[in-house]
């Protein structure tokens, strides 16, 4: 195959057939769908072992991080390239769901705002997954409004001081760093005065408490910075400028998790609805059959709007407010596939020990977690309302209000 240039689009006929070949050979081998192997796994340390096995072979086959520089361990390739994987992509089990915030969030925002130095630090064991990051935005009492944080980073010579609380950071326990927002400046509004930071997460000072969820689960975690010091390069971006960056990192979000990690018209969830109809004899349930086509229809309009946010992304732009749109059908889609589910299981569906149920169980109540992570529904409907549709916004009573001035 010719080498690819990483300014061209385009893909001759006889290089994309011989690209496309190389992912599904790829694919064949290693895609054998990840999980737990049947086995409890709260912490969920196992899927993410097996992501990292598949990233590590992914890296070594040079498919990995396909469009960054290959200098910072990308396989230096280009946005056709990535077009044709994720069409590979989608005929296959998703290997890498728990690398999502790691390579969908954090890699990109490292990528555009990091400096050479940050790229060439971190950038290539992010890509192979050896180094896993998380992100740590909410507190407490800083969740849809997430301008309204109080954890604060002092600057003090050549370090930054970080005292505070996150919550609900998936996956920080199996981390190597996370990128944090803080307070920096508490003069300003409080969206004026915000910075973001990479934090190692084994750093002196930093306290990673596991959330028990109501399926048994404990991936997500509680984090407190007490005195953390980092070093003042650690710093990314600039000081005082972190809102729009985490807008930004919160546009990836949303698209990372709106638009999914393949490409093409994905009716992954129907199918899966469809067998377990056929299995237990319901196919020809009308009622069920209707359900059905629906849940398909909404996930074929769900793919098509992934399919132009990811066209935004192949011009080169940063992620717009359309990412809500994507985000928002994403959750209406689980909410539909979650009533679904449990009409077809029956009473099955309400088990948690026995084997023909519990998967059933855990996974409608996991679905509950898609119209609150990454921004609740109610945000993502403002935020399409006012961005995207040019609608009035609301009112805000502390619009231009020093954050020290603002009640507590």
């Amino acid at each position: 195959m010719t080498t690819a240039d990483p300014d061209s689009e385009a893909l001759s006929g006889e290089d994309e057939a011989e690209f496309r070949a190389r992912c599904r050979a790829f694919l064949d081998r290693h895609a054998t769908g990840a999980g737990s192997g049947g086995h409890p796994d709260p912490r969920g340390e196992r899927r993410l072992r097996a992501a990292q096995k598949f990233q590590r072979a992914l890296t070594e086959a040079g498919l990995a991080g396909l469009t960054h520089p290959v200098e910072y361990g990308g396989a230096g390739l280009t946005k056709a390239h990535e077009r044709v994987w994720r069409d590979e992509c989608a005929r296959y089990p998703s290997m890498t769901t728990e690398l999502t915030i790691s390579h969908g969030m954090c890699l990109p925002m490292l990528a555009e705002y990091g400096t050479a130095e940050q790229k060439a630090a971190w950038m290539a064991r992010n890509i192979s997954g050896e180094e896993v990051w998380c992100q740590m935005f909410s507190e407490p009492a800083a969740g849809s409004d997430v301008a309204g944080l109080r954890t604060r980073a002092v600057r003090d010579g050549d370090e930054w001081v970080i005292d505070g609380q996150k919550v609900w950071t998936t996956l920080a326990h199996l981390c190597a760093y996370g990128i944090v927002i803080a307070r920096t400046n508490v003069e300003v509004p409080k969206h004026a005065g915000i910075s973001m930071f990479i934090v190692p997460m084994d750093a002196p000072g930093i306290e990673i408490r596991p959330i028990r969820q109501i399926d048994g689960g404990t991936a997500f975690n509680e984090i407190f910075f007490t005195g953390v010091r980092i070093p003042a390069a650690n710093l990314l971006g600039e000081a005082d400028k972190g809102w729009a960056m985490a807008t930004a990192m919160l546009m990836y979000e949303r698209v990372a998790i709106g638009a999914g990690p393949v490409g093409g018209i994905d009716t992954e969830l129907s199918d899966r609805l469809i067998e377990e109809c056929r299995q237990r004899g319901a196919i020809g349930d009308p009622r069920l059959r209707q359900g059905l086509m629906q849940l398909r229809i909404l996930e074929a309009c769900r793919s098509l709007v992934s399919m132009r946010t990811r066209a935004e992304l192949k011009a080169g732009r940063t992620p717009g407010p359309g990412g809500s749109v994507g985000k928002l059908a994403w959750s209406e889609l689980l909410a539909a596939y979650r009533d679904l589910s449990m009409e077809v299981v029956g009473a099955a569906g309400a088990a948690w020990e026995h084997e023909s149920g519990a998967a059933w169980s855990r996974n409608a109540l996991s679905t509950l977690q898609s119209s609150i992570a990454g921004g609740t529904s109610e945000i993502q409907r403002n935020i399409i309302g006012d961005r995207v549709l040019g609608l009035p916004r609301d009112i805000s009573a502390d619009k231009g209000v020093p954050f020290k001035d603002l009640p507590l």
